[in-house]
């Protein structure tokens, strides 16, 4: 435990980069290296979850109640 209270304070790097981030019009979540591997996945699963929603709504509208063919 003494280890977690006597190590580097960290927060004056993370308040710089965050601050410089914002001048360049990036948002606070995509500024840190990881953000790329993080994001990728859940913009994948959200956009992919939406497409798919609509796609099923308009083949519903036409009378259509499976994802392939004309059942």
């Amino acid at each position: 435990m003494a280890g977690f209270v006597n190590r580097e304070n960290r927060v004056p790097h993370y308040q710089k980069l965050f601050q410089e981030g914002g001048r360049h019009a990036v948002r606070q979540w995509n500024q840190t290296p990881k953000s790329k591997v993080l994001l990728t996945p859940y913009y994948i699963i959200l956009f992919g979850g939406f497409s798919g929603s609509m796609y099923m709504m308009g083949r519903l509208v036409l009378g259509h109640k499976t994802w392939f063919g004309k059942d």
